[in-house]
């Protein structure tokens, strides 16, 4: 099943690649589920249940072409988000660090950085902005103190996210600022849409990477994970509740721009590819900041 978030409306995504059509769910299910993508995550179990009972028999269901530039973020209106850091073995030594041997760094991203899967984003000005392709978990349902064995069965699904940072914010000062050095306008494109476990051959297993200009800058698989996504959830839930909706940044495997020699930045004019396989793409463009 795919979920996709169509003018802040939830629609499930049918059809083979490159022919998606969307349908609305709240329409479809004659009011019963959604419109908006908080509520379909509040009520996941419902909507699992709902297209179950219909087989997604997706010449019955109908539907319009998605257009991608009516995409937004699969949960835009999360009540907690997370990010993890140093979570590839490459990246952390890349990044001047052994690789970590309990829950790496965990930070946020603000929401008010989210956008849709296709997108122009503002470079600050004067700052070195990178790049950073993750896995995105969405959780569906609600995960306090759970066993690693049994996490999958708390997620919704699975997307494409770009952890874009400014690194001399990130840097500046005593202390490592990660949360508003990621978050800015724009910094934490996802989609282009939720894709649930049972789509994907192994959720475990799923190449991504992500180019500039189509020269191919991270490539790898998330089995590289040093910590796995069902290990990130149980860990979390440890300390913090998750609820329906929350969305996890997973990490980035090696190849970010500050680890380039020399270091290597987005410019203006700049176009950046991502994407997992078996979910799909984003793509932003770069533009200087006019403010």
């Amino acid at each position: 099943m795919r979920i996709a978030n169509l003018v802040d409306r939830a629609a499930l995504v049918v059809g083979e690649p490159g022919a998606e059509r969307a349908v609305d769910l709240a329409i479809a299910s004659g009011g019963r589920l959604g419109p908006a993508l908080p509520d379909i995550y509040l009520a996941w179990d419902d909507v699992v249940a709902w297209v179950a009972d219909r087989g997604l028999v997706n010449d019955k269901l109908g539907g319009v072409e998605v257009d991608r530039s009516a995409l937004g973020a699969p949960s835009p209106a999360p009540r907690q988000v997370f990010a993890v850091g140093l979570n590839y073995h490459q990246h952390a030594a890349e990044s001047g660090f052994d690789s970590p041997t309990t829950l790496p760094p965990i930070f946020t991203k603000y929401v008010s950085s989210f956008s849709g899967p296709d997108s122009e984003v503002a470079i600050p000005a004067g700052g070195n902005v990178d790049w950073e392709v993750e896995l995105v978990v969405i959780m569906g349902r609600e995960a306090s103190r759970i066993d690693a064995q049994d996490a999958w069965l708390y997620v919704a699904g699975l997307t494409v996210g770009q952890d874009i940072s400014e690194r001399i914010s990130q840097f500046r000062g005593a202390a490592a600022q990660f949360g508003l050095s990621k978050s800015f306008a724009g910094f934490s494109p996802q989609g282009p849409w939720l894709v649930t476990p049972d789509e994907l051959a192994d959720p475990d297993d799923l190449e991504l990477g992500c180019a500039i200009n189509g020269e191919e800058q991270q490539k790898s698989r998330t089995s590289d994970l040093i910590f796995s996504v069902a290990a990130v959830i149980a860990a979390l839930s440890e300390t913090v509740t998750l609820y329906p909706g929350d969305v996890i940044f997973t990490g980035t495997p090696a190849g970010v721009g500050v680890s380039h020699q020399p270091p290597r930045f987005l410019q203006p004019g700049d176009s950046l590819h991502s994407w997992v396989g078996g979910i799909g793409e984003l793509n932003q463009t770069f533009v200087e900041d006019s403010a």
